[in-house]
């Protein structure tokens, strides 16, 4: 059996939000399209508390996009973003959320953030995605959604580790491409053995 997997396709993600990225609303209509005809559809939504660890605003003297430190590993400090129960942590209002059977919501915890739709960022504190997926019979994934160098690898990568087949539609992603992510996340992708349509 399979699911779709489609990664915050949230307003702060889209032109105008917070944290956007670059025609990121443009792949709404062909995830729509996707959707009606999965098995089984999954979303994922960023959901952070407005203190959220990860935001440059609770760090004196830092900017968005640099990188710090946290306990976890190096951590890229973002704008304020999809900060619970806010308009930017909607779905998109184009989005058919009527076909998710699941909805995932990651970087609740304060202190760590969570790309992948598997574990928060220290790689071992779970979603129960896994778990969902597993009792489902689900083996194959179809991956789409924001952003393809951030949350859509990181679920990917994690997806083929814990031996799921995996694909990742590029053309229904976006990428924020900060510094060359994007190509070292394709790049990363690959070795984990994920495919790439």
């Amino acid at each position: 059996m399979s699911a779709l997997i489609v990664i915050d396709v949230q307003n702060d993600f889209c032109p105008g939000g917070a944290l956007a990225v670059p025609e990121g609303d443009q792949i709404v209509p062909g995830i729509n399209a996707l959707m009606a005809e999965a098995e089984s559809v999954v979303l994922t939504q960023d959901w952070h508390p407005a203190d959220h660890a990860s935001f440059a605003s609770q760090h004196d003297g830092q900017d968005p996009y640099g990188l710090i430190e946290m306990p976890y590993g190096p951590q890229v400090l973002w704008p304020d973003h999809c900060v619970i129960g806010s308009d930017g942590s909607a779905f998109h209002a184009g989005l058919n959320t009527n076909r998710a059977e699941m909805v995932i919501r990651k970087g609740f915890r304060r202190a760590i953030d969570s790309y992948s739709a598997f574990f928060e960022n220290d790689h071992t504190t779970p979603t129960g995605l896994e778990g969902y997926l597993r009792t489902r019979g689900i083996t194959q994934l179809m991956m789409v959604g924001l952003a393809t160098d951030f949350c859509v690898a990181y679920s990917a990568i994690d997806a083929a580790k814990l031996g799921f087949d995996v694909t990742v539609k590029l053309d229904l992603c976006r990428a924020i491409d900060l510094n060359g992510s994007l190509e070292t996340a394709k790049a990363d992708m690959l070795k984990a053995g994920v495919t790439l349509a």
